[in-house]
């Protein structure tokens, strides 16, 4: 039985229009004195002046570019104009480079290597121009991102240009955009200690694991991080770290505000974690970029799960703000409004990208939109300035979970529109069937698996009973549905573009005292071989991977295709023989991004996708069909998310790539001049 009368829903806080006078000052006085002065910082048009200034693209995460020097006539004749390697920024080569890069009048900023570098780049040539790295000691072996990250962030006020990281060991440095120094007006010598200052819990500076990978973002004059903790399928205890959101004065780094994303005693949504579970509890973070809408000065937190992933009996409750897309006020950190999309998930379906932010037409009337992709195949769409939904969300009930001490929510959110651009749950039907055989082996194989529709509770493995469960088959599993790549979105036409992939996962709980002192933690007792499925082939039936179109005026599908070629496992795999087998799409990563007048995907999007992932190939699509209208073979696999800009003058593409044996790089694309 579960007492439902505190669960705080949707709410909706109309709040005076900030002034933002000096940014519109300084925009004013970029357009009198030419785009070199300040570049443009629109919220939801997409980038400006050629420029790529934010990880998004712009702070509303559109990665759209009204560029087109590249167009269907000419995409066949894009070239490799420049590789810029990462090989030798650390004690050995990174291979799963995750950065975006931005672009500032010709001039790219991004981080390399295990220590997270930051260098700038000629955007016209590839050649390095300076390089800034900290040396961060004994503390980074606790940072739990200990990668390049997913790049930085820019902020000019039309005269000084700043260049702003999240070090692995989680301090932010402010550099000189122009020769990469530190700023010694930022914090102590260019720098804030971000485990510092971290309240209400007392943080151990040198060895509690917090970190982010993801890059602060600039509202205004105020820089909003986020943080991010090691993984938490196998916690070693409830009581984590929190992942509180904090805003930074970008010109002398004094903290502004901290919002609780685990609320405080007296704070609003507190009581939503029973049995005083927030004191403890740890999580709720914020792993993933931000967005933001500049003029109104909103920014947009999609926030985790509690700790951890899979069981939460020691944080019973709703447990606001986890698992939420949360507005608030960049200026002060008080919150405009939240919707909770998974009350006290369990299914680490976590808000696995930026949202995106555009305007929309609703029958007639413009609405100023965000909408979150989640890795549970739905897209939220709601006013950003009210959080009141575009279309209705409808509280449904869902299974309870059998996990002894847990706490489930009886009802779960599920939007009415768009319709889900993945799979979600499983049935029998949804199980491979090229022939009777691989059909009956699979049957075999989900006997022992709890099955069931989406939100379907992970269970206890029962290892004892040799007809006993050996987990719970979730689709989308861990990976999505949507991940970390998002989607991306034309703003001239509302329509988003979002990868997705039909991979699942088996949530089995078990008890294990040397890993963890959670009453149970996620196990490992079905062991699946390559693909998941029968004689490793996938489990579940194609397409393995896709893009989907949705138009967000109407929340009606475009069009969706396979993205990519079926894998070369399943098709050279003996029991295929005979068996006629269309594109399957493959369950990649995949990065979009969309300009004037093509959108580009590409595969792999990192070396942790699904089984049979993976490939060199970044495709120019037909918008408004998603036909292919050129493929293009990269040095190896993207791993980042693309990016064009331009620079003297010429279009450019850019894409972080690498793979197994093929230390990262950025590989510039662009016509022959």
């Amino acid at each position: 039985m579960h007492d439902t009368s505190s669960r705080p829903r949707p709410t909706h806080c109309a709040r005076p229009r900030p002034s933002l006078l000096p940014a519109v000052v300084v925009l004013f006085a970029a357009v009198l004195a030419g785009p070199s002065a300040a570049p443009e910082l629109a919220a939801q048009q997409g980038t400006a002046g050629g420029n790529w200034l934010y990880y998004g693209g712009d702070a509303g995460s559109t990665k759209y570019a009204p560029l087109d020097q590249i167009t269907a006539d000419n995409v066949a004749d894009l070239e490799v104009a420049w590789r810029w390697e990462s090989r030798n920024f650390g004690d050995r080569p990174e291979f799963n480079y995750r950065v975006t890069p931005l672009a500032v009048d010709g001039t790219l900023y991004v981080t390399a290597g295990y220590r997270r570098a930051v260098v700038a780049i000629d955007g016209a040539t590839g050649e390095t121009l300076w390089m800034h790295r900290m040396d961060e000691g004994v503390r980074a072996e606790t940072a739990p991102r200990a990668n390049s990250g997913r790049g930085v962030a820019y902020w000019t006020d039309g005269q000084a240009e700043r260049v702003l990281v999240i070090t692995p060991a989680y301090h932010m440095v402010s550099l000189d955009a122009k020769t990469g120094r530190p700023d010694p007006a930022f914090g102590q010598d260019g720098v804030v200690d971000l485990r510092a200052e971290f309240g209400p819990r007392e943080v151990d500076i040198d060895n509690d694991p917090l970190g982010s990978s993801s890059p602060p973002v600039i509202v205004g004059d105020v820089a909003v991080v986020g943080t991010a903790l090691p993984s938490g399928s196998s916690p070693p205890k409830p009581d984590m770290p929190p992942g509180h959101v904090r805003g930074y004065d970008v010109r002398t780094g004094e903290r502004l505000w901290i919002f609780h994303t685990i609320p405080q005693e007296g704070e609003y949504g507190n009581d939503t974690w029973l049995d005083g579970s927030w004191r403890y509890t740890g999580n709720a973070a914020v792993w993933t970029p931000f967005s933001a809408d500049l003029e109104r000065g909103y920014v947009y937190l999609p926030i985790e799960a509690p700790t951890g992933d899979y069981y939460g009996g020691h944080h019973p409750g709703d447990n606001l703000f986890s698992q939420s897309l949360v507005c608030l006020d960049a200026r002060t950190g008080e919150r405009v409004w939240h919707f909770q999309m998974v009350h006290h998930g369990i299914w680490d379906y976590d808000p696995p990208a930026p949202p995106i932010l555009l305007d929309i037409n609703v029958d007639g009337r413009t609405i100023p939109a965000v909408a979150q992709v989640t890795k549970q195949a739905f897209t939220y769409v709601f006013d950003r300035y009210t959080g009141e939904p575009v279309w209705p969300i409808e509280e449904r009930p869902v299974a309870p979970s059998e996990v002894p001490g847990e706490w489930t929510a009886p009802t779960q959110p599920f939007p009415t529109r768009p319709a889900p651009f993945d799979r979600q749950g499983v049935s029998v039907d949804d199980l491979i069937d090229f022939t009777p055989e691989l059909r009956a082996e699979a049957l075999d194989m989900v006997s022992r698996l709890v099955i069931g529709p989406l939100y379907t509770p992970p269970s206890v493995i029962d290892l004892d009973d040799p007809n006993g469960t050996l987990g719970t088959l979730v689709l989308p599993g861990s990976l999505g549905g949507a991940n970390w790549p998002g989607g991306a979105v034309d703003v001239e036409t509302g329509i988003l573009y979002v990868t997705s992939v039909t991979s699942p996962s088996v949530h089995g709980l078990i008890n294990d005292p040397e890993i963890s002192s959670m009453d149970y933690i996620s196990g490992r007792a079905f062991r699946r071989v390559r693909g998941g499925g029968p004689q490793g082939l996938p489990l579940i039936k194609p397409p393995w991977g896709r893009i989907t179109a949705i138009d967000l005026n109407t929340g009606d599908h475009v069009w969706m295709r396979p993205n990519g070629d079926t894998p070369d496992y399943v098709l050279e795999h003996p029991a295929m023989a005979g068996v006629d087998i269309p594109p399957t799409g493959k369950p990649d990563r995949g990065g979009t991004m969309v300009t004037r007048t093509l959108l580009f995907a590409g595969e792999g999007g990192g070396m942790f996708a699904a089984f049979g992932s993976g490939g060199n190939k970044l495709r120019a699509h037909d918008k408004a069909t998603g036909e292919i209208v050129h493929e293009f073979e990269l040095p190896a696999n993207q791993t980042g998310i693309p990016m064009t800009y331009l620079a003297d003058g010429r279009q450019f593409i850019v894409v972080a790539v690498g793979d197994r044996g093929h230390a990262a790089e950025l590989v510039a694309l662009a016509l022959p001049q």
